[in-house]
């Protein structure tokens, strides 16, 4: 009785998570939809339309640091709710700045809020569920992802057009967000460690970040977040104007267009991944990192292919876009949850917290930027080439097309230290088992005595 209690309790847990975890996304990608009414009213570059994504993730990153640490040292529900309620409060005032700059500093301080939860949010997770099962309560974790994108993308694009201004969706979005974290103060944690099969200790660790980093699979994930998270926020930053741009599209059916792509494949992508992932990793010990090297070699191509074809059918884009996509999204559920299998529960979210730091530092930080950079470049070069001396949209969709290449050379990488992680996988994931033995003997040997 008290385990199918518990097993209730879990899974009302992880629906709460799940829902904070799609308004992050949705709020985090709202300007991504209406960067290119923010362009035309402030006249800017796709370079400072970068910095707009790359301000935020750096400042998430910086912040997720301490923030873990909270998360592994004190309440997790309680940073979860202030967090919560911060982004979703800035995201309001998002709505009220009126230049460039002003919206650049209130992104970052959502950013700060939002770096609060996915290091508690995953800790949390390995607490609720036993290994067998967190790949597939990952992936419905990770749902709030592309469906975050997907009602964002459906539905931003009709605020604008329903109330004609960009800056009432920042609005609205705040509102649900305001109430869950009301929700989050009430969440019942489980002691750290409850749902191993061994004893595991409640004491801190010493050199918390200096362990984690001694984990040879955690770099190696960590290197291959980074190209990935390169490719994602190049991908969520500047696909919307790209389709805008190269393909004439107007705003409303280029978000949809965009949420097919990154929001519909997203709901297949994460169920099924996560459930063929559990399986492989019942058969194979290191499968759920092949299974994904193997998805990401499939998104590398679909991506390459789509945009080399140039001004083809938009269906044809879209289509084989999102097949791309949809095997992308199977690095959520099994590197996520490789993590939880090769790093001991006292120092999970700090290792989340390292983790968000190379993704977003170093990946999503320089995606939007080296994108938007590249993509004035490309104009340029693309004007001289015809010989004009006025920039015009057709140079900068041109420039930005081209630009957009790097998503699947990001992919490529990502496939390649996937493959190198799983080979050190089943090694990490042993000593950290072992680990775990030894830390409760002493403690046994204490009571006994």
């Amino acid at each position: 009785m008290q385990n199918s209690t518990q097993a209730a309790n879990a899974w009302r847990i992880l629906f709460l998570l799940f829902l904070a975890n799609l308004f992050n996304f949705f709020d985090r990608t709202i300007p991504a939809i209406i960067i290119e009414p923010i362009r035309m009213e402030w006249h800017l570059s796709d370079f400072q339309l970068g910095i707009i994504g790359t301000a935020f993730t750096l400042v998430y990153a910086i912040a997720g640091l301490p923030l873990g640490r909270m998360a592994d040292t004190g309440s997790r529900s309680k940073l979860m709710g202030w967090g919560l309620a911060a982004w979703s409060g800035l995201t309001a005032v998002n709505g009220l700045v009126g230049s460039f700059w002003a919206f650049l500093i209130v992104r970052m301080g959502i950013g700060i809020g939002e770096a609060s939860y996915a290091p508690a949010a995953n800790s949390l997770i390995g607490d609720l569920f036993p290994a067998h099962r967190r790949a597939r309560a990952m992936g419905i974790f990770m749902l709030g992802l592309p469906l975050g994108l997907l009602l964002a993308f459906f539905t931003i694009g009709a605020m604008v057009k329903a109330f004609d201004s960009w800056r009432a969706p920042f609005f609205i979005a705040a509102v649900p967000g305001l109430i869950l974290a009301v929700f989050m103060f009430f969440i019942k944690e489980p002691k750290r460690g409850a749902a191993e099969s061994v004893q595991v200790s409640q004491e801190r660790v010493d050199r918390p970040i200096r362990r984690v980093l001694a984990v040879p699979t955690f770099l190696w994930l960590v290197m291959a977040g980074l190209c990935f998270n390169f490719a994602t926020y190049a991908c969520n930053s500047f696909l919307v104007p790209m389709l805008q741009r190269y393909f004439l599209m107007p705003l409303q059916e280029a978000a949809v267009a965009t949420g097919v792509i990154v929001g519909v494949t997203g709901l297949f992508g994460l169920t099924l991944g996560g459930w063929v992932a559990d399986k492989i990793h019942q058969r194979v010990a290191n499968g759920r990192l092949l299974f994904a090297a193997f998805s990401l070699i499939i998104s590398t191509l679909c991506t390459a292919w789509a945009l080399h074809s140039g001004r083809i059918e938009i269906g044809v884009f879209v289509a084989v876009f999102s097949v791309g996509w949809l095997f992308a999204y199977n690095f959520y559920t099994c590197v996520y949850t490789a993590i939880q299998d090769v790093v001991e529960p006292r120092l999970r979210a700090t290792a989340m917290a390292l983790f968000f730091a190379g993704l977003y530092l170093l990946g999503g930080g320089l995606g939007p930027v080296v994108v938007g950079a590249l993509s004035d470049h490309f104009a340029h070069t693309a004007m001289l080439s015809a010989g004009a001396e006025q920039m015009t949209e057709a140079f900068k969709a041109v420039g930005l097309h081209d630009a957009m290449y790097l998503i699947p050379v990001a992919l490529f990488f990502t496939m390649v230290f996937l493959f190198l992680a799983s080979r050190c996988f089943v090694r990490d994931a042993k000593r950290m088992k072992e680990g775990l033995v030894a830390v409760v003997e002493p403690v046994g040997a204490a009571v006994t005595a």
